[in-house]
């Protein structure tokens, strides 16, 4: 069965309507790659860019982290396709978490 096929919602009430996720990754630059250091997720795209600049706030210059929307139906379960990188994140010369909007 393919990952988007809609499972059995035993709890849901009305018509079915789209679900939104807001999921956030930090990664740290090291001699072997990148290291992700800490990731959450949000159903409030401000409350995943908050938790982002937290996370990222002590960490060493070349740490660096996204922000991914997914969209799914209730009862769905999320796959790849859903999904889109709209944030890039970087630390600044001041040590300030920047936001870079990503083309659609």
């Amino acid at each position: 069965m393919a990952t988007s096929v809609r499972q059995n919602c035993l709890h849901c009430e009305g018509p079915d309507a789209p679900s939104e996720r807001f999921e956030w990754e930090v990664f740290v630059n090291t001699k072997s790659g990148d290291r992700l250091e800490a990731s959450g997720a949000s159903p409030f795209q401000a409350t995943a860019m908050d938790a982002l600049r937290t996370a990222m706030r002590d960490l060493p210059s070349g740490a660096w982290g996204q922000i991914s929307h997914r969209v799914y139906d209730v009862g769905a379960v999320a796959d790849d396709h859903s999904s889109r990188i709209i944030f890039r994140t970087f630390l600044d010369a001041a040590g300030s978490v920047r936001f870079e909007r990503v083309a659609a």
